[in-house]
C-alpha cells in the first residue's frame, strides 16, 4: 500500500507545504498519540529537535495533539537523533519523535518516530498511523482531568554526551589527536565537541554557530570540502563530518580525502573481526554501497547483504540474521551494540579508538579498497511525481542494463527525502557517463 504522509525516513517536506503543516502535524501528534496509548495507564512521549526555525512550529503543534491524547511530553530541545532513540529507551517513553530535515536545507523539516525500543517504526506501524490520521480523530480525545503535561528536560544534552563517551573504552583518551568537527550547525553543535573534548582531543570546532537558516549550509556531511581545507589548514590528524540531525559520519583523512561510509564499514568490519567482535552475518550494506566494498569484504571472508535505500531496511535485515554492522555510503552506521539507530558521533569515535591503538594514519586505515568508478546524480522532479513506470524512462533503463552486461551495475530509485530521481552506475568509466546520461534525459522526457 501506498504511503501517504511517510517516506524512507519519517515525514518530510518543505515546511508550511503538505505535509509538513502545523495541521498535519497536529494530527500526526494526535493519531501516533492514540497508537501508542492503546493500553491502560499513563503514556509519554519524549521530542528532540535540530536547529531549523521551523522547528518552534512543528514541536508546538506536536506537544498540543500529544497531551490533547493524554500523554505526557517530555521536550529536550535541540538534539541528535539518536540521542532521542538512546533516551526513548532510557526514559522508558512509549514514543520518541525527532523534528528534522536530516541533510536538506533548512526550508525542509520532517518527523521521525521510534518506538519504545528506540527502533524507527516499522511500514505496517506507520501506515496504521497514517490511517488514524484520516479519521475523525474526536473520539480519541482524552477527558479534561487526563490531558497530558509537557515539560522541558534540561539536561538532555549533558545525559547524551555521557552516554556517547561510555561507547569508548574507560582506560583510553584521545590525547594527542588534533581533529577538527563540522557540526552542520545542526544538532550536534554543541554534544559533538564536548564529548570529543572530555575524551582528551585537541578540537577544532566548524559549523557550532546555528541561526535557524544555515543548518547544512555549505558544511557538515554533505559538503566536507571546508573541512577538508580546515584539516589540511590546522594539520589535524582527521576530520569528522556530521549532518543536521547527526545521524551521519563522513571522514576527512590528514591528506585532505573525503571518506565516505563504505570506507568507514570496511575498516570497523576488518577491526571487529581482528577482535572477535563481528557478528557472523557480516555486513548488510544497501544497494547504493560501492561493489568496491562488496568486494573487499569477500576477500577477507566476510559476509554481505544489500538492502534497498533507507538504514530503517539496513536496520531491520540486521535484526533479522543477526548482523550488528551496517550502513549507507551516506554515512549511517549502524551498530546496535552501541545504539538502537545510527549515531555519527558514536561511530566517529570507534573509527577514533582504531586511530589511537594502531598510531597509524587516517589515509591508511581509510583506504582498505579501490572503489569501482561510480556515477551518482539526480533529476528534480514535481513533488509526488512518479516517473519510473513511464514507457520512456522503463525503456532507458533496460537499454543501459543491456549495455551494462553483467560488467556493472545501475540502480534507478525515486528520493524518498527529496523530489529526486537517483540515477547511480557503477563501471568502466566512459559506459557508466553515457548509461548516466541516457536514463536522465529519459526522466526529463517524462517529467516534461
Amino acid at each position: 500500500m501506498t504511503k501517504k504522509y511517510f517516506g524512507t525516513d519519517g515525514v518530510r517536506g518543505k515546511t508550511n507545504s503538505f505535509p509538513m503543516t502545523a495541521e498535519t502535524t497536529l494530527r500526526l501528534g494526535m493519531a501516533a498519540g492514540r497508537y501508542f496509548t492503546r493500553r491502560s495507564g499513563r503514556h509519554s512521549v519524549v521530542i528532540g529537535k535540530d536547529t531549523r526555525l521551523s522547528g518552534y512550529m512543528i514541536e508546538s503543534a506536536l506537544v498540543a495533539g500529544f497531551t490533547s491524547v493524554g500523554m505526557d511530553v517530555s521536550q529536550f530541545g535541540p538534539l541528535p537523533t539518536p540521542a532521542v532513540s538512546l533516551m526513548t529507551r532510557s526514559l522508558r517513553a512509549d514514543l520518541g519523535v525527532m523534528i528534522t530535515a536530516s541533510h536538506n536545507p533548512f526550508h525542509d523539516n520532517g518527523i521521525k518516530l521510534f518506538g519504545p525500543d528506540g527502533q524507527k517504526l516499522d511500514d505496517a506501524a506507520e501506515l496504521e498511523i497514517e490511517a488514524l490520521m484520516d479519521k475523525g480523530l474526536s473520539e480519541g480525545l482524552a477527558a479534561p482531568s487526563n490531558l497530558g503535561r509537557a515539560k522541558r528536560i534540561d539536561d538532555a544534552q549533558a545525559r547524551y554526551v555521557e552516554i556517547v563517551k561510555a561507547t569508548f573504552p574507560r582506560a583510553q583518551r584521545l590525547s594527542g589527536l588534533k581533529l577538527v568537527v563540522d557540526c552542520a550547525n545542526g544538532a550536534a553543535y554543541k554534544v559533538a565537541p564536548a564529548a570529543l573534548w572530555e575524551l582528551g582531543a585537541d578540537v577544532i570546532s566548524m559549523g557550532v554557530s546555528p541561526d535557524g537558516f544555515n543548518v547544512n549550509d555549505g558544511c557538515g556531511s554533505t559538503a566536507p570540502e571546508k573541512l577538508s581545507d580546515k584539516v589540511l589548514e590546522t594539520g589535524a590528524n582527521i576530520g569528522i563530518a556530521l549532518d543536521g540531525d547527526a545521524d551521519r559520519l563522513i571522514l576527512c583523512d590528514e591528506k585532505g580525502k573525503i571518506v565516505d561510509g563504505d570506507q568507514i564499514l570496511a575498516l570497523l568490519a576488518t577491526e571487529w573481526q581482528r577482535r572477535g567482535r563481528l557478528g557472523e552475518a557480516g555486513v548488510v550494506a544497501t544497494v547504493m554501497s560501492n561493489l568496491g566494498l562488496e568486494r573487499y569484504l569477500a576477500s577477507q571472508d566476510i559476509g554481505f547483504e544489500r538492502t534497498q535505500v533507507g538504514d530503517r531496511y539496513v536496520s531491520e535485515r540486521m535484526r533479522s540474521n543477526g548482523a550488528n554492522l551496517g550502513g549507507e555510503a551516506s554515512g549511517h552506521i549502524l551498530m546496535p551494540d552501541f545504539s538502537p539507530t545510527g549515531d555519527g558521533l558514536i561511530a566517529a569515535l570507534q573509527i577514533l579508538r582504531v586511530l589511537a591503538d594502531t598510531g597509524r594514519p587516517a589515509s591508511e586505515l581509510l583506504s582498505l579498497f579501490d572503489p569501482a568508478p561510480q556515477i551518482l546524480e539526480g533529476v528534480r522532479v514535481k513533488p509526488g511525481q512518479t516517473l519510473l513506470d513511464e514507457v520512456v524512462v522503463k525503456e532507458a533503463i533496460a537499454d543501459a542494463e543491456a549495455r551494462m552486461g553483467g560488467d556493472g551495475r545501475l540502480v534507478v530509485r525515486a528520493s524518498g527525502t527529496e523530489p529526486l530521481i537517483r540515477v547511480m552506475a557503477e563501471g568502466e568509466h566512459e559506459l557508466i557517463r553515457s548509461v548516466v546520461d541516457d536514463v536522465k534525459s529519459a526522466i526529463k522526457t517524462a517529467a516534461a
